[in-house]
C-alpha cells in the first residue's frame, strides 16, 4: 500500500506522529507533507523537529513542491489522511483549492476517487466548519473529528491516541492490532 499523510496546523500533532509510526511498523509506504503551521504545532506540542518526524515516513515532500509526484493522478496511491486537519485546510479542500502540495494531493485523491480521511481538531464548530465538513462528507471524504472515546478504558494519552489511529487505519482498510475492538 501507499498512503499520503498530511499534517497541518490544527492541534493534535501526536495523532499524526502515531499514525506515521503505525504505518511504518506495518511496512506501508508513506508520503508525508507538513504545512508550515503543522511544523510549528509539531514542535510546540511534541518537541519533535521536522527532521525527526521525516524519519517515520518513506518519502517527505515539501509543501511548496507542486511538481511532486503526489500532485499527479497518474501516481497511484491507496489514499490520504490529513491529521491533524486545520479548518483552513478543510475549507480549502472543500472549495477545490490547491494552492500547496497538501491541498493539491487531497484534490487529486478526490478526483481519482481514492480514500480521503480527514481528522479535524477544532471546538466549538461554527456553521461554516459544519457546512464544509458536510460538503466533504457528501463527496465521500471520511470526516473523523479528533474526539477520543473512553469505552476501552484508556490508561494513558497513548491509549487515547492509538484508539484514534486504529479507527483511521480501519477507514483505509488496513489490518492492525493497535486497539481492542468492541466485545474483545
Amino acid at each position: 500500500m501507499r498512503i499520503i499523510v498530511g499534517m497541518t496546523g490544527g492541534s493534535g500533532a501526536l495523532y499524526g506522529v502515531a499514525l506515521l509510526k503505525a504505518l511504518k511498523e506495518l511496512n506501508i509506504e508513506t508520503h508525508l507533507v507538513v504545512s508550515t503551521m503543522g511544523e510549528y504545532v509539531l514542535d510546540h506540542e511534541t518537541g519533535m523537529s521536522l527532521e525527526e518526524i521525516k524519519s517515520y515516513a518513506t518519502v517527505f515532500h515539501r509543501n511548496n513542491d507542486l511538481a511532486a509526484k503526489i500532485s499527479s493522478g497518474s501516481f497511484k496511491t491507496d489514499g490520504m489522511v490529513i491529521v491533524p486537519c486545520s479548518m483552513k485546510t478543510l475549507s480549502t479542500i472543500a472549495h477545490g483549492g490547491s494552492d500547496n502540495l497538501l491541498t493539491r494531493a487531497a484534490d487529486v485523491v478526490l478526483k481519482e476517487d481514492r480514500k480521503l480521511v480527514i481528522l479535524p481538531r477544532e471546538t466549538p464548530l461554527s456553521v461554516i466548519h459544519l457546512e464544509n465538513m458536510l460538503k466533504l462528507a457528501k463527496m465521500g471524504v471520511r470526516v473523523m473529528p479528533l474526539s477520543p472515546s473512553f469505552y476501552h478504558h484508556p490508561q494513558t494519552i497513548g491509549d487515547i491516541v492509538n484508539a484514534i489511529v486504529a479507527r483511521t487505519l480501519d477507514q483505509l482498510g488496513i489490518e492492525h492490532h493497535l486497539a481492542k475492538r468492541w466485545g474483545e
